[in-house]
């Protein structure tokens, strides 16, 4: 039997920071509301040089590097963004251009904004798993400070920018063990972001109902854990590490409960980068395999939600 496992991971965050204090000169808010509300400090700004596709070019580059592979090694590209650099060509043929490399599948996942990279990662697997690639890699890349409204304070305070990426190559080894997708379009006032007009492509600013997102994910959330765990016949104890979306540190705290895990074994880069969407689960899971928090044969749960509404998970084997 053949699975898709991590071979490598990276990431890449712009050199602009933009804290809680830099918020408050900006709208109504202050330091103290946005982490006791939210649980975020600081969050990255890419620069007017950065976008999509630069910042999953050395996303990448790092896990084909941590990896020991090469472009050529590529079979397969996958980027999840809602900002890309450009409607078409996709980011992941830019950045196939970029990397000097040909033939391949390349494309550009939006099915569900923030758990884009959830999906991402399921559609690769099963490339891998049956055998039509090798190789693939995976990239969450987001540029969300250019489609938040920065005189909303309910949602400018939220989310940052960056990219993380993983590199999936087949192997004999037990790795991704399942992957587990929903989505439900009746919900989706709840989060979306509109096109500034009907004649044109250009978008407006995230909507987002907060408090109803926060109710909908902890439900959510907690009843794909249970699928995601009877699915491989696993109890909670089995867990060493949760991996989930970083969009706030109450819904964190809530999943990391259900599966009765301490924090300190849960992936966190909520405070210091802010909700990067498609990216923040392969940020967080890059940061914990850099700090040597994650290791070898540990075995990790990765969750993700976002507009759709969608969700999904992943059971690793790292």
């Amino acid at each position: 039997m053949m699975y898709s496992k991590i071979l490598g991971t990276g990431s890449f965050l712009p050199e602009k920071i933009l804290t809680n204090f830099d918020l408050e000169k900006m709208v109504d808010t202050t330091n103290e509301w946005i982490i006791e509300r939210t649980g975020i400090k600081q969050r990255h700004i890419a620069g007017t040089h950065e976008n999509a596709a630069t910042m999953a070019d050395t996303a990448g580059r790092n896990a084909l590097a941590a990896a020991g592979l090469e472009p050529a090694d590529i079979g397969m590209i996958i980027v999840t963004s809602t900002t890309p650099q450009l409607v078409f060509p996709s980011t992941a043929c830019l950045l196939q251009a970029r990397y000097g490399i040909s033939g391949c599948p390349a494309f550009d996942l939006n099915a569900s904004a923030c758990a884009g990279f959830m999906y991402g990662l399921s559609i690769a697997d099963q490339y891998i798993r049956n055998g039509t690639i090798k190789n693939a890699l995976v990239i969450g890349s987001e540029v969300m400070s250019r489609i938040v409204d920065w005189n909303d304070r309910s949602t400018c305070v939220l989310f940052g920018d960056g990219a993380g990426a993983v590199l999936l190559g087949a192997s004999e080894e037990p790795g991704i063990l399942s992957t587990h997708l929903h989505a439900d379009g009746n919900y989706k006032d709840v989060l979306y972001l509109p096109l500034a007009t009907s004649q044109s492509p250009t978008f407006e600013t995230v909507k987002m109902m907060g408090n109803q997102l926060f109710k909908l994910a902890v439900n959510i959330l907690g009843d794909l854990f249970d699928e995601t765990l009877a699915a491989n016949q696993l109890e909670k104890s089995a867990i060493d590490w949760l991996i989930p979306h970083q969009a706030n540190i109450r819904i964190i705290e809530a999943m990391a409960k259900k599966l009765n895990l301490p924090l300190d074994r849960v992936a966190l880069t909520l405070a210091n980068q802010g909700n990067t969407s498609s990216a923040s689960i392969p940020l967080a899971l890059d940061l914990a395999v850099r700090a040597g928090q994650i290791k070898r044969g540990q075995l990790l749960l990765m969750e993700g939600f976002g507009g759709g509404l969608a969700w999904g998970s992943a059971l690793v084997r790292y």
